[in-house]
Formats: C-alpha cells, sequence, structure tokens
C-alpha cells in the first residue's frame, strides 16, 4: 500500500488569493531554515513577478537567512498588482531501491568503494574496507538505473567525465554514486533524504524528526573533492534534490511505496494494484536488468 507523504505536515503554503487551497506543505524538523524553504519555493512555484512569503497573520516576510522555520500557514504574495502564482504541474520521476548483480553494476560498486569507504551522508566509516568487507553499505545511483532511457534523451551522459570501464551510457560510473549505508540508501531512493550542491552540499531530511539525525550535515568532501575526477557530479546532485522537492512538497506529495515485503506476499499482485502500476513495474524491472545497455539497442523499455 503506498505511504502518503501529505500525513503529517505542519507547513503549507497557499497563493494569498486562495487561503483555503493549499498548494503544498512540508514535514517540518528542527533543521529546516527559511533559507531552505524559499529555496524549496524556488522549484515548485511559477510566478509572473517576484514574490514574497510570510507566515499568515504575522506580515512578515521571509528572508533567506538560517533562521529555523516556524511551522504553520505560509502565504506566497505577488510583489506586483495583477501578480499571478501557480504551483508547477512537473511531476518527480518515479524510482525504487536499486539492487542489481549485474557485471556493469559490479564495476560501479567497486569504483564508488574505492572512492568513498565511508557513508558519505552519516560520515559512519568502513573499518573493514580493506578486508573487501562492505556488509551494510551500498553504493547508490543518485540518477536511477531503472530511468536510463530518459537518461539517454535528456542527454545527461553530458556530465560524466570520468568513464572508466564504462562503455555504454555513463549512468553507472561512480560519478553517478554515492556510497551510504543501507537504510540510508533506501531513503535517498525514496526521495526523502537529498543534498542541495548550492547550499554548501548540506543534507536536508524529509522526514518529521529526522530519525537518521543526517539533516543540517554536509556531503562528505571525499565523494566531491573538485580535483578529483572520480567525484559525483553537481549537477546529479541537483537532479536528484530537485526530485525530493517534488515529490514531498508539492500538492499531496507523490506516492510512497513499500518496500519490506513480508514472506508469501504477492509483490506482483501488489504493485498492479496500487497507484502508477504501470511505471513502478517497469521501474522495478529495469532496476534488475540494468546490465543490458540501451546504448546498443538490446533492450527497447518504454519511455518513463
Amino acid at each position: 500500500m503506498p505511504l502518503d507523504r501529505s500525513r503529517g505536515r505542519e507547513v503549507h503554503f497557499y497563493n494569498v488569493f486562495r487561503p483555503a487551497q493549499a498548494l503544498g506543505g512540508l514535514r517540518l524538523n528542527d533543521t529546516m531554515t527559511e533559507k531552505t524553504f524559499l529555496s524549496m519555493l524556488q522549484i515548485l512555484i511559477i510566478a509572473s513577478h517576484p514574490y514574497s512569503v510570510s507566515l499568515r497573520g504575522t506580515g512578515v516576510a521571509l528572508t533567506p537567512t538560517d533562521n529555523p522555520l516556524r511551522l504553520g500557514d505560509y502565504d506566497i504574495i505577488p510583489n506586483s498588482p495583477g501578480g499571478t502564482i501557480f504551483i508547477t504541474d512537473e511531476h518527480s520521476i518515479l524510482r525504487v531501491p536499486s539492487s542489481t548483480v549485474t557485471g556493469r553494476d559490479e564495476r560501479f560498486r567497486q569504483h564508488v568503494r574505492e572512492r568513498d569507504k565511508k557513508c558519505v551522508i552519516t560520515g559512519s566509516v568502513n573499518s573493514e574496507a580493506d578486508l573487501d568487507e562492505w556488509s551494510g553499505f551500498e553504493a547508490a545511483h543518485i540518477f536511477p538505473i531503472a530511468g536510463e532511457t530518459l537518461w539517454i534523451s535528456n542527454g545527461f551522459s553530458r556530465w560524466i567525465t570520468n568513464r572508466k570501464d564504462e562503455h555504454d551510457t555513463g549512468i553507472n560510473s561512480c560519478q553517478n554514486g554515492l556510497l551510504m549505508l543501507s537504510n540510508i540508501h533506501k531513503k535517498f531512493d525514496s526521495y526523502y533524504i537529498s543534498v542541495n550542491p548550492d547550499d554548501d552540499y548540506r543534507i536536508i531530511s524529509f522526514s518529521r524528526g529526522d530519525p537518521f539525525h543526517v539533516a543540517g550535515r554536509v556531503l562528505d568532501p571525499v565523494c566531491r573533492a573538485p580535483n578529483n575526477e572520480k567525484s559525483a557530479r553537481d549537477e546529479l546532485l541537483r537532479w536528484h534534490f530537485r526530485q525530493a522537492v517534488l515529490a514531498n512538497l508539492r500538492g499531496a506529495g507523490e506516492p510512497s511505496f513499500e518496500t519490506d515485503f513480508p514472506p508469501g506476499t504477492d509483490m506482483v499482485g501488489e504493485i498492479l494494484s496500487g497507484p502508477q502500476a504501470a511505471k513502478r513495474m517497469e521501474a522495478e524491472l529495469f532496476s534488475r536488468l540494468n546490465g543490458v545497455s540501451l546504448a546498443q539497442g538490446s533492450l527497447s523499455p518504454r519511455p518513463l
């Protein structure tokens, strides 16, 4: 059963001219700042003129500071007469936790492990990396392998400058990867955790209370050294942050899917009976078959 991202929201935002119809909202944690909230609205709001944002009833416009965001309802107010405010109709890209065992994926894991040697979100070091023991650590794709068709059609491979052992689209380059603890990887794939490269690589949690205590940290420099040709690309981190904002704040939010199926569960039946069944099945399929290079024409999926 899909999980509802709109449940438990303590912050909502509105077009000031429609004060009863929320454009979206978010679950609040102690590290959410006014600056971060305003940067998220820049992704979501389409406005004909510059606008201000104020907590309803205060009349005081937010400023891009590190002051904690307060819970409540926020009005978006055009700064010019006749100004219009709309919410974008852009949806986030559906993704599922990636779990593959192909040759292409093995090379990806090897290169990400060699570069990071720790969870770059929590800072937890793998003390047994020299023994090649990686239990509990996973190499996460920033852009999902299930979206390789979209990767190709949008020319995202132009951001990949390091293609060591990579002869296809570049989606399995270590520049599209980060090493994470297994539980953090799941949250990252579900857009509940992201990184804003335009705010000093601050880690953003979209969960109430920040249960993994990662919000406000910064992405470990080991994976983003500016002079390292293996470093993760800012463009891909920026893409993931945009998807996370769309998934969690826009309207009622995008559905979040359960991945912990009890033994004996009809997984196919569960998927087909839920929302976005076709896209979810496609994502599940290609997250397991990414060893087939789309650039070589071996597989021709439907567009996402």
